[in-house]
């Protein structure tokens, strides 16, 4: 149990947060599919990206890992996969699990892809039945569609697939970063919408950065030409949007000015749009030297919004949403509900347990102004949850988040830096 200690006034900070997660774990990915040694700089290090890291370990590739200087070196195998009989072990990280399944296939062997007890309520499915019809059998133990999975390789085909979108983009992304290793390149179709666009784009970043094109044909189709290979580099992580989001807000919530070192609007993160919505709710954003910033008005004004591309904040916006003089409501994130945690169930009920009226839809909330009154919040597991509602005890006393080492899936040293904005605004 920790207790946030609420701001005496408008904040005042600079923050230097980690590197991005998403940004690391696809560098990782990359790398080891890549000819040579990469060079990954700034990289996360957290439960989620060591998942990853020891898993390549596991498969045979050689990762050195340097925390301090914060970097990871990796041997590539220009599409091999070293080991042929591997059990990989990713707790609670959906990008190990997907990514991983993916680059298994284009292996030779037979592998079982596993996590913790909430993982193994995660659907996998559609990435299964993609990699069926791509040559790889690949299948759930339990026959749920969900970890552990089953893949036996002897490498993967490639070609034409289609996949539903409304579930994962991750799909996508695990596929179209396996495909260089893909004797027939990749072309998969999008049936419905695609959940969570902005990710494909990163990943597109990440390919090309290595020296492959992902060629995106309006979210509707994604095509990797075969006889691309990927090259190793010195490859540079950038901050995580996601993780700036919980300081961002504690600026739009206290009225004062936070400045995250060596963010940029121009980010591919979809998450740095959470900006965009403190803007529409009458914050002030800027680009400065050092890096983005944010300074919080008097009152903030509520939105609705469709978050369903940025779902990853959504839970930080429910956090602001109370000290706003209008309703928010925030719509089109059903598929959170299959996150680490029933996303859109947590939110309401802890709100509701702090006093806020909450109107919980299928795929979101409205959420009334109010005062939110001192309580225990409970985290379900989840790192969004225990880092968003950190941001409500910045303006009520009292506020304690139970099992706070959760923030070690993504970002071990929270609340050490959280701490910081209110004493000496150096995070």
């Amino acid at each position: 149990m920790i207790e946030i200690r609420p701001a005496t006034g408008p904040i005042q900070a600079l923050v230097r947060l980690p590197g991005s997660k998403s940004y690391t774990n696809r560098a990782l990915v990359t790398a080891a599919l890549a000819r040579g040694q990469s060079q990954i700089r700034g990289a996360l290090f957290s439960d989620d990206t060591e998942y990853m890291a020891s898993a390549l370990a596991d498969l045979g590739f050689r990762v050195n890992v340097d925390v301090p200087a914060e970097e990871i070196i990796v041997e590539g195998e220009g599409g091999r996969v070293p080991r042929q009989q591997v059990d990989l072990f990713c707790g609670n990280a959906g990008t190990a699990v997907r990514f991983l399944t993916a680059l298994v296939a284009v292996g030779s062997g037979t592998y079982r892809v596993d996590g913790d007890a909430r993982m193994r309520t995660r659907p996998q499915q559609p990435l299964l039945d993609a990699l069926g019809h791509l040559g790889v059998e690949a299948k759930s133990v339990a026959a749920n569609g969900c970890p552990p999975l089953e893949i036996r390789a002897q490498g993967c085909r490639g070609g034409k697939v289609t996949i539903e979108g409304g579930v994962s983009s991750q799909f996508f992304s695990a596929l179209a970063m396996a495909a260089p290793a893909m004797r027939e390149g990749l072309d998969v179709s999008v049936l419905g919408d695609l959940a969570s666009k902005p990710y494909l784009d990163m990943t597109a970043e990440v390919m090309r950065a290595f020296g492959v094109e992902l060629v995106n044909h309006d979210y509707r189709r994604f095509v990797v030409a075969p006889g691309q290979v990927y090259t190793a580099r010195v490859y540079d992580v950038e901050p995580d949007a996601s993780a700036a989001s919980y300081f961002l807000a504690a600026a739009a919530v206290t009225g004062g000015r936070v400045t995250v070192y060596g963010l940029s609007r121009g980010s591919l993160q979809g998450d740095i749009r959470f900006v965009d919505l403190l803007e529409q709710m009458g914050c002030r954003v800027e680009e400065t030297p050092r890096g983005l910033c944010v300074t919080g008005p008097e009152l903030l004004q509520g939105i609705k919004v469709d978050m369903n591309d940025i779902s990853d904040v959504a839970m930080t916006l429910a956090a602001v949403a109370p000290f706003a003089a209008t309703p928010t409501e925030i719509r089109n994130i059903a598929f959170i509900r299959r996150k680490e945690s029933d996303r859109i169930a947590a939110v309401t009920t802890e709100l509701s347990r702090l006093g806020i009226k909450v109107t919980e839809f299928p795929d979101g909330w409205r959420i009334e102004p109010g005062t939110p009154r001192a309580g225990e919040v409970a985290t379900y597991d989840d790192h969004r949850m225990a880092m968003s509602f950190s941001v409500i005890g910045l303006r009520t006393p009292g506020l304690r988040i139970r099992d706070p080492e959760c923030v070690s899936k993504t970002f071990p040293g929270f609340f050490t830096r959280f701490a910081a904005l209110t004493s000496d605004g150096l995070a």
